[in-house]
């Protein structure tokens, strides 16, 4: 007998431990659709575990797809590749239990429980949507970040994140960025999809607020253990012993986002905290007093030998041409056969090349330190990056204290890498893209005007300037040789944005219209031009300093005053700030780390850094060179680098390393302690500041 509604058979009847359908929108006839969730199945639980399945296989797919774009490159002994991969996955599983423990515990104190409805049905879904999307914007954007620099995110990406408009803008310009954003926001809702049909989405009773402040404290401790472990086990990819010989294998190891976060809590670096360090009496004996002995001062140019100079008569201005991203080997004098550079290579043999010259690190700001300051690599940001340094011993203050004006000028927005503030506080004028009149500018893109446009404005400024009689140091940065490799149409036979070539080749026709220009002006035969790479275009190797990949071209050019040459000797970009001022004939030269590398008694060295680690590369025998290279925590390396370039790991020479860690510790100590200042700094600065209000913007 029936004495009541059959409530199996009645649709209105909604059982208490069914919390309603799922986003795929399960019958309610469903059994398993009315069975009360398990403790696996709870929201956050349930959210959690998918959420770190999901990230540890886009991290994972991530690195399959790394590895096939770094294939040949990379070192395909067996060993190595599984070594690779099985840390890796380790790494991935601790970078995305981090992520889901947080994901938990903010589970765990926002869940409201039941009843469950379709709004928040489609709110789990499409927040769970957004989770996926964003992995997979940043899937996307450590393969765009590994096809500029050949690495996983690092020191660069940090600074990169300041600098939203500029780097957007460089992608939206290179790469078609709609279809990626179609691309990532379609792996996000396929990836919620997927997760519906496998583990559904249902709503649990509501933890009491005991129990959930209790799974949230569990949770968060989980995800600080799971991420200390990840710093620590990213940190040890370098001593994995099947993962040393190739940096390339190393990188396939490294988690992104762990490298991120890394990178952000250790971009400035103590020296004495995570370096070898020395007691000052032997690093005074090694690297020298400081300052350094003065010169005595001659009245013509000293020819070292007859390959090198001349002794003609002083220029009078100097006008350095930093160029972008300009690696050695894309010159035809060093080798290259596509005619990329026939201007440079003419230049070349009009002028002083320097063959042997190496730039100090791999980003532009780098290059700006070295010729400028005249300093070897700081671990950690570059000078011009640092806050509150200002007053240093710059080429552009010492030229001051001579009574000459120095400027700087750029053709993107001096606010990027904080130029402008860092030589308008150190003897510099400044003036970028913002005071450049749009109606003088012919073609831009995100990083700046196109470099015929730069030298044309250094053609008026060097006009307006000298008009008073004196001397100028005029310091120009180019952009066009940088993603996405745009310049104006019709200036060479490569098209606009074809690639690096071209941006190499538009460069040089640009250097040689501006060349030829300044030759029709009055102030050409008293101006020494100095042509240097800001660092090279690819640092990828198989050690973490290679370096020929920091070989960059330099001359100088002064037809009345400098005879055309070759030096040889093993040099940094430093060298050139004491070289220049050895060239005008002034004193002060002595007061810079780097060498007049005209001068007497050169010594060969050159010192090479990226984000962390600092090297110096000496001769060695037989053709060799040597590079010791000083890491944290407090570690030496060395390696012995063939004729070809290729480096082989070596015992440690104590002397070497001794004279490595010297020249860095006293390097550090000027900086740290004050005492790389400008004679006079402060008037120095001053006059700088007041005079940039005049011609350009501070």
């Amino acid at each position: 007998m029936n004495h009541g509604t059959d409530s199996s058979r009645d649709p209105s009847f909604r059982d208490p431990s069914f919390h309603g359908p799922s986003f795929r929108g399960l019958s309610s006839r469903d059994p398993a659709s009315r069975a009360a969730p398990g403790p696996l199945s709870h929201q956050a639980v349930g959210t959690a575990l998918s959420l770190l399945v999901a990230l540890w296989t886009t991290f994972m797919l991530t690195r399959v797809v790394l590895a096939g774009i770094a294939w040949h490159d990379l070192d395909r002994d067996p060993s190595s590749l599984l070594a690779a991969f099985v840390h890796g996955a380790v790494l991935d599983a601790l970078a995305a239990a981090a992520a889901a423990s947080i994901a938990l515990a903010f589970g765990a104190l926002v869940h409201r429980g039941p009843p469950d409805s379709a709004l928040r049905r489609l709110s789990r879904a499409s927040g769970f949507a957004l989770l996926l999307a964003a992995a997979g914007f940043v899937a996307v954007a450590e393969l765009l970040f590994w096809d500029e620099f050949d690495a996983r995110f690092n020191f660069i990406a940090v600074d990169y994140l300041i600098y939203t408009v500029e780097v957007v803008g460089n992608i939206r310009e290179s790469y078609p960025l709609p279809w990626l954003l179609a691309a990532v926001a379609a792996f996000g809702l396929g990836a919620a999809l997927l997760r519906e049909r496998v583990w559904p989405s249902r709503v649990g009773a509501a933890w009491p607020w005991r129990e959930r402040i209790v799974v949230a404290s569990f949770a968060l401790v989980a995800a600080a253990i799971a991420g200390s472990g990840a710093m620590r086990l990213g940190a040890a990819i370098e001593d994995h012993p099947a993962l040393r010989a190739n940096v390339r294998n190393q990188e396939l190891a490294r988690n992104g986002p762990v490298g991120f976060v890394a990178a952000f809590r250790d971009n400035a670096l103590s020296f004495r905290h995570f370096y070898p360090t020395l007691d000052e009496a032997r690093v005074a004996r090694l690297a020298g007093p400081w300052p350094k002995a003065p010169r005595p001062s001659t009245p013509d140019l000293r020819p070292v030998s007859t390959d090198r100079a001349a002794a003609r008569p002083r220029p009078r201005h100097v006008i350095v041409v930093q160029v972008e991203s300009l690696s050695a080997d894309f010159l035809g004098v060093f080798g290259d056969a596509r005619g990329l550079t026939p201007n440079l290579d003419r230049l070349a043999g009009q002028g002083l090349l320097f063959t042997q010259m190496y730039a100090i690190g791999t980003r532009t700001v780098r290059g700006l330190e070295a010729l400028s300051t005249g300093l070897p690599p700081l671990p950690g940001q570059s000078l011009v990056r640092r806050p509150r340094i200002e007053g240093l011993q710059t080429l552009g203050a010492a030229l001051r204290g001579h009574g000459l004006d120095a400027a700087f000028l750029y053709g993107g927005y001096g606010y990027f890498d904080n130029m402008n503030a860092y030589f308008s506080a150190n003897g510099y004028r400044v003036r970028d893209r913002s005071d450049i009149p749009a109606a003088k500018v012919g073609f831009a893109n995100i990083w700046g005007i196109a470099d015929e446009y730069l030298f044309d404005e250094a053609i008026d400024w060097m006009d307006r300037a000298t008009a008073d009689g004196r001397g100028q140091l005029l310091h120009l940065m180019t952009t066009s040789n940088h993603r996405p490799y745009t310049y104006p149409e019709q200036r060479i036979d490569l098209p606009s944005g074809s690639g690096r070539a071209g941006a190499v080749k538009y460069t040089d026709w640009a250097i040689g219209r501006f060349i030829a220009r300044a030759r029709a002006r009055p102030w050409f035969g008293d101006t020494l031009f100095v042509i240097v790479a800001d660092h090279c275009a690819s640092v990828a190797g198989k050690t973490r300093i290679p370096p020929s990949r920091y070989h960059i071209p330099a001359l100088l050019y002064a037809p009345a005053h400098i005879a055309p040459g070759r030096v040889s000797t093993l040099a940094s970009q430093i060298d050139l700030v004491p070289t220049i001022l050895g060239r005008l004939g002034l004193d002060g030269a002595e007061r810079f780390f780097g060498q007049d590398l005209l001068g007497p008694a050169v010594r060969e060295r050159a010192y090479l850094a990226n984000y962390q680690e600092i090297g110096l590369l000496t001769p060695g025998r037989d053709g060799t060179r040597d590079l010791v290279v000083l890491a944290p925590p407090r570690r030496v390396s060395q390696y012995r680098i063939d004729a070809d370039g290729s480096p082989h790991p070596v015992p440690v020479d104590p002397d070497k390393a001794g004279q490595a860690i010297a020249e860095y510790q006293l390097a550090d100590d000027l900086v740290r302690e004050g005492r790389y200042r400008s004679e006079g700094s402060g008037d120095v600065t001053a006059a700088a500041r007041a005079s940039s209000r005049v011609g350009g913007r501070s």
